[in-house]
């Protein structure tokens, strides 16, 4: 599936914590300091993993396919519930000598999440660096929070359980870069959607959600397309580019925004093809 390069988005902009962000770095060993500090980089400033945004994005999406059909999203946290088990992996191979017809059969048998994000058997499509604070929006502070555990009978604090946490203050912002290389409109219109919830502050991030921690928004700068399949002159052109010193010329690239409803409505119609085709295996013969 990767052997052949088709096409690449990349997706840069902005992420903005409206509420403070809290990311746990663990547990402290330190004898001073905050009992959980957030997580930062080699230089003490705030950092968001890029799996932290992949997995609250991907968890998003997951909860939205199975609201359509159970079998577009399987869940990667246990083995059972793969969309296909290390085992039947196992006897695919034995099924398949011919590669090419491995790959196509492991790919029809792979729900749709694991397509776009990844699985133990197969790579992700869409990639999500680290996200690094902005410095014109970092003040090198961090807020201490207090928490504590309430006593269910006394309905007070309960005693040793006082504890302290780190917060990144609103109004900081992240630079957001991703690539997806080698999708299928479908699987770009997935994104979208995934996207846009970040976009309109519907998924948080991070610890204490239910205190109103981790509110963010997403604001996307840039979507640049590049989409080479079955043009081997065009991709020639584009690894020119690639190797230019003068990078004034991006006209290789198209704007990738405005393909956004069109991708959205591949995966609308992908999803209608995928529930006809289970309303028609349901049926019983003769019915």
């Amino acid at each position: 599936m990767f052997d052949t390069f088709k096409n690449r988005l990349e997706i840069t902009g902005k992420l903005t914590t409206i509420t403070a962000l809290r990311i746990s770095a663990g547990r402290s060993s330190e004898p001073i300091g905050s009992d959980l500090p957030v997580i930062k980089d080699s230089l003490g400033n705030p950092l968001i993993p890029g799996s932290s945004f992949k997995g609250a994005m991907r968890s998003r999406l997951e909860s939205f396919l199975r609201g359509i059909n159970p079998n577009l999203a399987a869940n990667p946290a246990i083995e059972a519930e793969w969309s296909i088990t290390s085992q039947a992996i196992k006897q695919l191979k034995e099924d398949y000598y011919n590669d090419e017809a491995f790959t196509q059969e492991l790919i029809a048998q792979t729900d749709l999440t694991s397509l776009v994000f990844g699985s133990p058997w197969i790579a992700s499509k869409f990639q999500v660096r680290d996200l690094t604070v902005v410095p014109d929006t970092w003040f090198g502070q961090y807020q201490e929070r207090d928490g504590v555990a309430i006593d269910r009978d006394t309905e007070t604090a309960a005693d040793g359980k006082l504890y302290d946490f780190q917060v990144v203050p609103a109004g900081t912002q992240f630079e957001f870069k991703a690539v997806v290389e080698n999708a299928e409109d479908y699987e770009l219109g997935l994104l979208m959607i995934g996207l846009h919830q970040f976009e309109t502050e519907q998924i948080p991030l991070g610890g204490g959600r239910s205190r109103g921690l981790g509110v963010v928004k997403l604001d996307i700068d840039k979507m640049t397309w590049i989409d080479v399949d079955n043009n081997p002159e065009k991709l020639l052109k584009y690894l020119q580019t690639l190797v230019n010193e003068d990078t004034s010329d991006t006209s290789i690239y198209e704007d990738g925004k405005p393909f956004k409803n069109t991708w959205t409505q591949d995966l609308i119609n992908h999803l209608s093809d995928k529930l006809a085709e289970n309303s028609t295996q349901s049926i019983p013969s003769g019915g």
